[in-house]
């Protein structure tokens, strides 16, 4: 009978042992909300990591807009990764990040892609162009310019171009940049405006025009800890996508390092 009562309190002191150990793990996964455009590169990184560590990562990926309401207002994100300055801005008036976690990180590009079966290789893009024409009774696809960050890039172009007046009224303004780019590829838009990043990844597209990077802001994308979030896990991870490592997915993907 004391054997089986000693074992008893030893099989019943493992468990709460066990019970006291798996939360430390569980706490060991960090929640990162970046940019749709991001999606492909830090779903790598992230698995290059778990690899190395074996910290575990939840990635949420939309415009960077709605990433930063949600944050604003309370989500359980630990790392912000911005398509722009602007909504990075937003969150630390909100008093939502770490005060001195603002890192830029990347940088890209804007280009016109079309369907690979598009007739023509190259468009030339400017005040006299006829953008009616070129799309042939459909639409321009870009992130909707009222909240998404390629949106925004892409109408300050066209207004620098001489283009906006003409090409206001046949925009296709899809929720973010990966929207966009799937109406050229679903060819229910002829052309579209997006990152280069997303062309590159795309094999239904082609790039007919690099916008001049005279036309618009710098693309940047900005990296901080959300407030109160300051933990080992989290700052491993941020420092983590500084490295070489990261740096090597980001150029791969066609990103700009913040040198």
């Amino acid at each position: 009978m004391w054997v089986s009562k000693k074992l008893s309190v030893l099989v019943v002191s493992f468990a709460a042992a066990f019970s006291l150990i798996t939360p430390v793990h569980a706490a060991e996964k960090v929640t990162i909300f970046a940019a749709s455009s991001l999606t492909n590169a830090m779903n790598e990184i992230a698995d290059i990591y778990q690899d190395e560590t074996g910290v575990k990562t939840a990635m949420s990926f939309a415009s960077s807009s709605t990433l930063a309401r949600q944050i604003a207002q309370g989500a359980p994100a630990d790392i912000y990764l911005s398509a722009n300055n602007k909504w990075m801005d937003y969150v630390f008036e909100q008093g939502a990040m770490e005060d001195d976690s603002r890192y830029q990180l990347l940088t890209n590009s804007l280009v016109m892609v079309a369907p690979k079966s598009y007739p023509d290789d190259h468009v030339v893009v400017n005040a006299s162009w006829n953008i009616k024409q070129a799309l042939d009774g459909t639409r321009l696809a870009t992130g909707d310019p009222a909240h998404v960050p390629a949106g925004r890039y892409a109408k300050e172009s066209l207004e620098n171009l001489g283009l906006w007046q003409q090409a206001e009224p046949l925009l296709a303004r899809a929720n973010n940049v990966r929207g966009a780019l799937v109406l050229v590829e679903r060819e229910e838009a002829l052309l579209g405006m997006v990152y280069k990043t997303d062309a590159l990844i795309s094999t239904k597209v082609k790039i007919v025009a690099d916008i001049p990077a005279s036309s618009h802001v710098p693309i940047e994308y900005p990296v901080a800890i959300v407030k109160d979030k300051s933990r080992k896990a989290v700052n491993d991870f941020y420092q983590f996508l500084q490295s070489k490592q990261a740096i090597d997915v980001f150029t791969e993907y066609g990103f700009g390092v913040n040198k």
